[in-house]
């Protein structure tokens, strides 16, 4: 290679520390998605693909008052168009944004199936089609021809695409919105839009108002499905910071049946039902009866439909009927929690926002397009004014201009006679006609609305309407101007249209808001009794009466891999291959016959059946009273007291492993004092259990035998000294009493078999 190329290749290499680059690169990454993605803009409420959505179907022309168009040509149009990240989010945005369930003031309106409350999923967009609301056409999209915000290149500069949507509702409030980010994540309940509207007039009309203020207007959130806000107290704090928990319920009400069959009717949901969890909360039920929680409920039906939430619970004569709505709000998502992070990108940055600031920025932000679109307009009205006044004065002098028209010999001689009085070349009738026309001092604009006037324009009535909109001109610029010069008009603009938007889209207030004691309700007490806990190799469990148990040892034990008797009101410990144990409660698992069919683990502890297998299961009162020892395949031990696993947890650490390390046994020390180890290769190590130490259940341990290469400890074997004790290995027998005792962390030797 020629040493000049090689300088030339020498001097494009840029050495840099590569944190560096990683460090910018991801920042870049992470910036990209909050403002380009997943957050909304404080001004119009809307994400990226939502406002992109919206303004394509604005210049497709899909408009409330036209046909329904194919869902699929929109999602393309605007996929092909402005945003170039996938058609499933597209379409996303678009069903969310026309579900009445999800959105206080739904933006689309969706013709065919676009989903249901409890969960069903929109249809193919090739089967659906959509049109914009006619509250987002005069709300969100209107004024866009007038200039009122900036126009950005899409992603391959060949369109051009709105920064930001007008809006002249804070749809950010009225619908919320919920989206996640990198590190950083939103969601806002939605408000009734005349509540809002009430607060920014409000604000308007006062900006020190405080948020105590302006809460005597927006209540609290207004969520579609209704339900009730049960933490009034805790709202301003919530308004004022941006950030905290909402306590909604769903309404419960009590109807009387015929024979004394009372049943309890689910109305009104919380918001956080909507979905999944609304079949969830029918299982939650089913769950309470059968593990005995209750048993006033005797029948649970779903008679939702399009009018509305109709969840039925059948009860016994002489229910609690107080104490069985307080176990549906404690046990089931009949109460749930919507956590507030009311964020959103202000100003080009991420800002958490309070009620104050977010309306704050709302009204500025009508300001600017107002000012935009009435200096547009008043641009307008002055270009006309100029126009009507040149042909109002040529209508005067309509002879002369005649005359300056045949006298010359083209368009531009005629047009520098009207615009500067140049009169060479053009025949005149007389030297009058060419001493007026030399006075002529038209503008540019005027001479061509001159040239361009037709003569049916030098009729009478023409004439007098061409003056009557000169007038209307001159009335509407001095308006233009008084909104431009003057704050308070322009507010009486503004006020005045969202009066109009009150009017005709507000509707009453659905969710409630109120201070409610936080539910308690009486469990049924359960007699206390031992039972005796199943699990078959299978991994499916259960419990079964002590007699039962009896009658039937044998049967039992051959057929079940764990028997062990546990109190019914006890727990019982799983502990896994990676180090976890999970509790069961023994009132979740089914209790019955012999021949009645258990329930797998996994459905009522966090066990993970694609990447776990039990090492070791016991009952918790008898394993605190134990010291387990535990041993890796790795060859790592340690010893832990089982007062460590007394926890209320569902699942905790129970040993730190190392990496592609994993538990191969657990054992209760009860008068072992040795401990054998067996390794995949044929290696025996024999060692006093009390070398290995005592730890802490989150530790790993210590080594307790040195392996070589891929070597792996295969088998453990516990045993009191001076015992006898033989094993069968590979189909061959081995007496253990033949390991020679040494030392922890040693090598091992093998024996003869």
């Amino acid at each position: 290679m020629p040493k000049d190329i090689m300088e030339e290749d020498e001097q494009q290499i840029i050495k840099t520390e590569f944190s560096e680059v990683m460090q910018k690169s991801y920042i870049d990454y992470a910036m990209s998605v909050i403002i380009s993605r997943a957050l909304p803009d404080v001004r119009d409420g809307l994400k990226p693909v939502q406002r992109r959505t919206l303004y394509d179907m604005y210049e497709l022309g899909i408009r409330y008052d036209t046909p329904y168009r194919k869902s699929a040509r929109i999602v393309g149009d605007t996929m092909g168009k402005y945003h170039p990240h996938g058609d499933s989010s597209i379409y996303d945005a678009l069903v969310v944004m026309s579900q009445d369930f999800k959105k206080g003031m739904p933006l689309i309106d969706g013709h065919g199936n676009f989903g249901s409350i409890e969960g069903d999923g929109a249809a193919a967009m090739r089967y659906t089609e959509a049109r914009l609301q006619k509250v987002t056409q005069e709300a969100i999209l209107s004024d866009l021809d007038k200039d009122v915000v900036d126009f950005v290149p899409n992603f391959d500069e060949t369109e051009r695409e709105p920064e930001v949507l007008p809006a002249k509702l804070p749809n950010l409030l009225i619908n919320g919105t919920e989206g996640i980010a990198v590190g950083m994540a939103t969601n806002m309940p939605p408000h009734n839009l005349a509540e809002v509207v009430d607060a920014v007039k409000a604000y308007m009309l006062n900006p020190e108002i405080t948020t105590a203020e302006l809460m005597e207007y927006i209540k609290g959130p207004d969520f579609p499905t209704g339900g009730i806000v049960v933490n009034k107290d805790e709202l301003l704090s919530i308004y004022e910071t941006g950030v905290g928990k909402i306590r909604l319920r769903g309404r419960v009400e009590f109807e009387k049946g015929k024979g004394g069959k009372n049943r309890l009717v689910v109305t009104e949901i919380p918001y956080t039902m909507i979905g999944a969890n609304i079949a969830k909360f029918l299982l939650d039920v089913v769950a309470l009866v059968d593990s005995k929680k209750t048993t006033d409920i005797v029948d649970i039906s779903n008679q939702s439909s399009k009018e509305g939430i109709r969840i039925v619970l059948e009860l016994k004569k002489d229910a609690d009927v107080e104490n069985l709505k307080n176990m549906l709000y404690k046990k089931t998502k009949l109460e749930d929690t919507f956590g507030v992070n009311m964020l959103a990108v202000a100003d080009g940055r991420p800002e958490t926002l309070g009620l104050v600031p977010l309306i704050r920025h709302h009204v500025r932000f009508q300001h600017e397009i107002a000012s935009r679109k009435y200096q547009n307009l008043l641009d307008k009205e002055l270009d006309k004014k100029e126009i009507q006044e040149g042909l109002i004065h040529a209508c005067d002098v309509i002879d002369l201009i005649i005359e300056i028209l045949r006298g010359s010999k083209d368009l531009k001689m005629a047009k520098a006679c009207l615009t500067e009085g140049t009169t060479e070349g053009i025949n005149f009738k007389s030297r009058i006609s060419r001493k007026m026309a030399e006075q002529l001092r038209f503008t540019e604009k005027q001479a061509d609305a001159i040239l361009q006037m037709r003569l049916y324009r030098l009729i009478g009535l023409e004439l007098e309407a061409l003056i009557k909109q000169h007038e209307t001109t001159l009335h509407n610029i001095e308006y233009y101007k008084d909104i431009l010069t003057n704050r308070k008009t322009m507010d009486r603009v503004i006020l005045k249209e969202l009066e109009a938007f009150k009017k005709e889209y507000g509707r009453p207030r659905r969710t409630e808001i109120a201070n409610e004691k936080e539910a308690v309700f009486e469990e049924n007490k359960i007699e206390e009794a031992e039972v005796v806990f199943l699990m078959d190799r299978f991994g499916y469990a259960r419990t079964v009466d002590t007699a039962t148990f009896e009658r039937n040892r044998e049967t039992i034990e051959e057929e079940n891999r764990i028997v062990f008797p546990v109190m019914n009101t006890g727990r019982v410990c799983v502990f896994t291959n990676q180090g976890v144990m999970h509790t069961i409660k023994v009132l979740d698992l089914p209790f019955g016959k012999l021949r009645d069919k258990g329930v797998p683990i996994d459905n009522v502890s966090n066990f993970d059946t694609q990447t776990e297998r039990f090492i070791y299961v016991c009952p918790l009162e008898r394993l605190v009273l134990k010291k387990l020892v535990f041993v890796t395949k790795g060859a790592m031990m340690k010893q832990v007291f089982g007062t460590e696993f007394d926890v209320t947890k569902r699942s905790v650490m129970a040993s730190a492993l190392a990496p592609g390390d994993e538990l191969i046994a657990i054992a209760p020390i009860v008068a072992e004092d040795l401990v054998i180890l067996h390794t995949h290769e044929g290696y025996f190590l024999k060692f006093v259990l009390d070398e290995v130490p005592d730890k802490k259940k989150a530790a790993i341990g210590v080594r307790g035998m040195k392996l070589s290469g891929k070597d792996y400890v295969e088998d453990v074997f516990f045993f009191a000294s001076g015992c006898e004790e033989t094993v069968t290995l590979q189909g061959k027998s081995v007496d253990l009493r033949s390991v020679r005792l040494a030392k922890r962390d040693g090598k091992g030797s093998k024996i003869k078999r």
